[in-house]
């Protein structure tokens, strides 16, 4: 069984034990959280999409830690100008495992 479901404004197709990578949630690590916007569920070929999402449905899911993704540089040049600027940012990630699906 899996879903499709909204978290944190993304879109992630989730299974049971899935542990993945959201922006940053205001929970802290070992935390319950519960999502509900989901907009499709799937259980052995039976599926069940929403409009926009299913009513009822729910994932709960578990803060396993918050962590900082790698450094991305942003480098701008303005040829012949003498225009170089040069910045570093690192996103913040929660790191999160799906407890159950119910549809």
């Amino acid at each position: 069984m899996y879903a499709i479901v909204e978290i944190a404004g993304q879109q992630f197709k989730v299974e049971k034990d899935q542990q993945l990578f959201v922006h940053r949630l205001d929970a802290k690590e070992g935390d319950k959280v519960e999502f509900d916007n989901v907009m499709l569920t799937d259980n052995e070929g039976k599926v069940n999409v929403g409009a926009p999402a299913i009513k009822g449905a729910k994932v709960n899911a578990s803060v396993v830690r918050h962590v900082k993704g790698d450094k991305i540089l942003v480098f701008k040049k303005k040829r012949r100008k003498g225009y170089k600027v040069k910045n570093g940012h690192r996103q913040s990630f929660t790191q999160i495992q799906i407890d159950s699906i119910k549809a």
